[in-house]
């Protein structure tokens, strides 16, 4: 019987370990999905900034011929 209580006990604080894991992978899953939203934006702005500064040289380029 004595063996049986200490497997349960066991068990027990694999399922507890487990569930303290899941919780730091859920709240890791948060952050990166915040990470990577904000890495979208960021890149969405550069290549608005990097779209104009081409138009810019466009622009300039034909001023230069004309």
């Amino acid at each position: 019987m004595g063996d049986l209580l200490q497997r349960l006990q066991q068990l027990e604080d694999a399922v507890r370990r487990a569930a303290e894991a899941l919780a730091r992978l859920q709240e890791d899953n948060a952050r990166l999905k915040r990470e990577v939203k904000r890495l979208e934006d960021e890149r969405r702005q550069v290549l608005a900034q990097v779209d104009v500064i081409l138009k810019d040289i466009g622009k300039l380029d034909l001023e230069s011929r004309g």
